[in-house]
């Protein structure tokens, strides 16, 4: 792998490795682009097959959550570290508290969060090292678990995408079919069954399932079949990729909208359900709500602020239906250019800031 080749192409800022042999940390931050503000990105711990996969990993995320963050509306860059390991077995507090170490040496640069393979436990020992950390525990005054936010989120979302594929954003008698119901999912289910929405469910666990039905009334479908039951809304809220060759076709549903990350194979797709008239909303915009939880921390929590915030994904989103529609483009493209103008927009304001100075500067030398 040539690093600097693959930074240079996305242009990333900074690749950073930390190793503390003592605790066994291996550990890679990837900082994309710091336009918007400081890089905020979550740790994740996993055992991956080499460290070229590592390193690939950790500058994807970062990527991604420049996107994020900027779709969000937040004035915060994007980041993510990899820790290479099993969580199940490599943890232990030295490990952790080496690595906050490492995030305080980038005196502000790097703000990270909890991710796969980590929990709040993990950041409060971060936390003990650095004050550049989020979702710490509640009992430290934070924001805590964000997945009532995330599903709060991916709710208002979903009530835009209804608006611009039916004309108005009521949910009730609308079917929605959500694919698994994790955390976030069964809390979302939660606002749908509130607002009169009728729900189908399914997942791996037996007892998430069951879970949904006797709360809220839910049809039960085994996971293959969920692609095509007669909906409204499709809500993929678990693995990555179920929006693929094999189930775009078998879909009915003329809304797609929910919590999991990557819910495209791959870009094509987009382009495939624009084409079929499906309005997508793509997942890092209607996601978004944990990482504008976690980045008000940064202000000093204040839930009441956090939730009015997280109420804007319905109008970023609808903002991305409108740049789909008024440039013709997929909505996952559409995202991106809006993230990307939001981004530019900044940097031309900043870079005309400098040239004043410096135009200031030039006179000032003139005039000796």
């Amino acid at each position: 792998m040539e690093i600097f080749n693959y930074m240079e192409n996305a242009d990333y800022e900074q690749l950073v490795f930390c190793q503390d042999k003592n605790s066994g940390l291996k550990a890679i931050i990837a900082i994309h682009d710091t336009t918007l503000g400081p890089a905020l990105g979550g740790t994740r711990m996993w055992t991956y097959d080499s460290e070229e996969k590592a390193i690939e990993d950790a500058l994807r995320l970062a990527k991604g959550m420049t996107y994020k963050n900027a779709a969000a509306g937040l004035d915060l860059g994007g980041g993510k570290t990899v820790i290479i390991g099993d969580p199940k077995k490599d943890k232990n507090p030295e490990m952790f508290r080496a690595f906050g170490r490492y995030i305080q040496g980038l005196n502000g640069r790097y703000i990270t969060a909890e991710d796969v393979g980590t929990t709040e436990e993990d950041m409060d020992l971060i936390h003990l090292e650095t004050d550049f950390v989020t979702g710490i525990s509640k009992t430290s005054g934070s924001s805590g678990n964000p997945s009532p936010v995330t599903a709060y989120g991916v709710y208002k979302g979903m009530k835009a995408a209804a608006k611009a594929a039916y004309g108005n954003d009521s949910l009730q008698g609308k079917t929605v079919a959500v694919q698994g119901v994790g955390n976030v999912a069964f809390r979302l289910c939660g606002y749908l069954h509130e607002e009169g929405a009728d729900l189908i469910v399914t997942d791996i666990h037996k007892e998430a399932v069951e879970r949904a039905v006797e709360a809220y009334g839910a049809k039960a479908v085994d996971p293959e079949d969920i692609y095509e039951v007669d909906c409204d809304i499709y809500a993929p809220c678990a693995l990555g990729a179920t929006i693929n060759d094999d189930t775009i076709p078998k879909l009915k549903a003329k809304v797609i909208a929910g919590s999991a990350n990557n819910q495209l194979k791959n870009s094509e797709h987009g382009k495939t359900l624009h084409e079929k008239g499906v309005i997508y909303a793509p997942d890092y915009v209607i996601n978004s709500g944990g990482v504008i939880n976690v980045a008000d921390e940064l202000q000093g929590y204040n839930q009441e602020r956090a939730m009015r915030k997280v109420e804007t994904i319905y109008d970023s989103l609808t903002k991305v239906f409108q740049i789909s529609h008024r440039d013709n483009l997929p909505t996952n493209i559409a995202a991106d250019r809006m993230a990307e103008e939001r981004i530019q927009s900044v940097r031309n304001s900043t870079n005309q800031f400098l040239l004043n100075n410096q135009n200031i500067l030039s006179r000032r030398k003139n005039n000796r």
